[in-house]
């Protein structure tokens, strides 16, 4: 296993740990460490999760707490909404939750979203932590303090920065994910080594067979820490996005237009790496990946059994919709290419003609 606690810290802002463990026994003990015990809390989880999880993470935080109430919302992304987050309030509310208590987001990214962002606007904010159960919200989603629901199917476009008090891991817990929970991950993954660590893409290439269904669980642990470090120190240079985290949206403006478009029928991970074979297709025609680059990126996508195309969408109706994403910037996307496998930057110069042409390559 890899090492059990990471750090993300920005002097004068935030502090918190990232705990890797294999069950929830330290759970508690997270919570004293970094004096939150004893306080009114709520575990927030979903369908899916919950009858997993949710009455052994309420035993062992018990041992610190002696007020625990829960709110389960119907699992998928089609519940990250705003209604939703009203109904949580009104638990909230008449549990007589205060500025003291804390909410305990257990489960995947939506989970994750929606309590971080419950949390950053009841009673102008209060504390809440990080239970990721899915690959995705462990690499990604549970580390860095971006909360935020979708709106009239606009995906985040309601949102606020909320950093956790703590991030706990169970790595068992990925041993329950379904295959394409699974494979959302590791989209997330492949982006994370194409934006800027070669070696860990292509060894998480190279070692796939141990890694797709949790056959070697060190290992994979050893990757998902590599991915904490990678947005920690991301996020502690640039903790809202006013340059250099951006590039954490590689593949993502394609690929939010098509998990919309779909209807979210599509799993945020399957279209980032729609996403990834768009921005990679954008990067050769400019130059700045070779065919064989290119190549090996596509072949990364099947791999981990993430999906080559997307049918029955318009190349045009893609196009639209990308100017509808929130990462637009007075009027121009901000759309992430790659100069090489391991190096990513940001371009405002990407033309309609040549975003039409690579959505050509997903689209069936």
């Amino acid at each position: 296993m890899a090492e059990q606690i990471l750090h993300v810290k920005r002097e004068g802002d935030f502090s918190y740990p990232i705990y890797f463990e294999e069950d929830f026994q330290k759970l508690a003990e997270a919570l004293s460490a970094e004096g939150i015990a004893g306080r009114k809390l709520c575990i927030v989880s979903d369908t899916n999760v919950a009858p997993l999880y949710l009455e052994t993470v309420k035993n062992s935080l018990m041992k610190v707490s002696g007020e625990i109430f829960s709110f389960v919302f119907e699992a998928g992304e089609k519940s990250k909404h705003l209604l939703t987050v009203q109904e949580l309030y009104v638990s909230l509310i008449e549990h007589g939750m205060d500025r003291k208590g804390v909410l305990v987001a257990l489960g995947g990214g939506v989970v994750g979203d929606l309590t971080g962002f419950c949390a950053a606007t009841y009673l102008r904010g209060i504390d809440f932590i990080q239970v990721p159960t899915t690959l995705l919200a462990q690499v990604d989603s549970s580390v860095g303090g971006k909360t935020g629901v979708d709106f009239q199917q606009y995906k985040n476009m309601v949102g606020a920065f909320h950093q956790p008090r703590l991030v706990y891991m169970n790595m068992n817990t990925l041993k329950t994910l379904p295959d394409t929970e699974f494979a959302c991950g590791m989209g997330e993954i492949l982006k994370t080594g194409l934006i800027c660590d070669q070696k860990l893409f292509r060894g998480i290439c190279a070692h796939s067979a141990a890694l797709k269904g949790c056959c070697d669980l060190s290992l994979l642990s050893s990757v998902i820490r590599r991915c904490c470090e990678i947005k920690a120190g991301v996020v502690e240079r640039d903790p809202k996005e006013q340059g250099e985290r951006a590039l954490l949206n590689l593949g993502h403006t394609v690929g939010h237009a098509v998990e919309k478009l779909k209807d979210f029928q599509l799993l945020h991970g399957q279209c980032v790496g729609l996403g990834l074979k768009a921005a990679a297709f954008l990067s050769l025609k400019r130059g700045l990946l070779t065919v064989k680059e290119y190549e090996e990126i596509c072949e990364s996508c099947r791999l981990f059994d993430l999906p080559e195309y997307v049918e029955g969408l318009e190349i045009h109706t893609i196009l639209e919709a990308t100017r509808k994403d929130k990462k637009m910037e007075q009027g121009q996307i901000k759309f992430i290419l790659m100069d090489g496998i391991g190096k990513s930057f940001i371009d405002k110069t990407v033309t309609d003609e040549e975003l039409r042409e690579a959505i050509g390559r997903i689209v069936v």
